[in-house]
């Protein structure tokens, strides 16, 4: 599935909403006893690193949160490429306005820019390959929405958004179950496609005389899925997943596997460098 970049979702205002509740709470004291109500003030945001940029848009949305500002200019959107010293959006407005909204700014936009920067370099494995990245639900709880676009700025392919919305057989499910046939048997009417996980060659021959037509391998070395996505011959589309690295990615794209999913986009993605500088009018 894509998630639309939708900042207006409710999910993404109320995410903004409980940012600024936890960092403000009851005021901003320091701001409030050595700012001036009426002092005006600019405010930038500049890349210090090589990035991919993610949720600047939100900028807006935090700026209206606390009550607005003057003047608000995204130079740079989600998706964007940036490198040191660019700058990614421009703000004016109440001096203590940007001071009490400059953390939960810089939060959101370091943290999704860091998940579009290393969903970019996942990608970039795939390069001239069919071979496609997913992300997973390994996401911060309560952030998974904006955790997912941040990953498709970065070029990834949204992977289901959560239980509801696809059907993803895992080995759980199949023990739960009574085993990979009753498994299939029990979803074989439903009008979305189901994906099964298989972990022996017993488990693969059994799913694809069912008629299983999605296969989830995990952690298979690069040669054994190889070997398995050969036995498989075309029957059913294939995703990868467990343990991908950067460093192993391209190998697994070239065992000729239709997917990867990568729990590290979300779970592991390091928050970039972003730096704000306010200076007074």
């Amino acid at each position: 599935m894509t998630v639309d970049f939708d900042f207006s979702h409710p999910e993404v205002l109320d995410a903004v909403r409980r940012a600024l509740d936890e960092d403000i709470g009851g005021g901003d004291i320091t701001t409030e006893l050595t700012v001036p109500a009426g002092r005006a003030a600019s405010g930038a945001f500049f890349a210090r690193e090589p990035m991919v940029v993610a949720g600047t848009e939100l900028l807006e949305i935090v700026y209206t949160t606390q009550g607005g500002v003057d003047s608000l200019e995204l130079l740079l959107p989600s998706g964007s490429r940036a490198e040191p010293g660019d700058c990614l959006a421009r703000v004016r407005g109440s001096a203590q306005t940007l001071l009490t909204c400059e953390r939960t700014a810089l939060n959101f936009i370091q943290r999704l820019s860091g998940v579009a920067t290393l969903a970019s370099r996942y990608v970039a494995e795939t390069a001239g390959a069919r071979c496609k990245i997913l992300d997973t639900r390994k996401t911060t709880p309560g952030l998974r929405r904006l955790e997912k676009m941040a990953a498709a700025a970065g070029g990834v392919t949204n992977h289901r958004l959560g239980l509801f919305d696809a059907i993803l057989i895992k080995n759980n499910h199949i023990a739960a179950a009574g085993g990979v046939t009753a498994a299939l048997q029990a979803v074989a009417n439903q009008p979305i496609p189901a994906e099964i996980e298989v972990r022996t060659l017993d488990e693969l021959d059994e799913a694809l005389a069912c008629g299983a037509k999605h296969l989830l391998l995990d952690n298979l070395t690069p040669e054994e899925a190889r070997r398995w996505i050969a036995r498989i011959a075309g029957r059913a589309t294939v995703e990868l997943s467990g343990g991908i690295t950067l460093e192993t990615a391209a190998a697994y794209v070239r065992t000729g596997a239709d997917f990867i999913s990568c729990g590290a986009i979300t779970h592991s993605a390091s928050a970039v460098d972003i730096n704000f500088r306010l200076t007074l009018d």
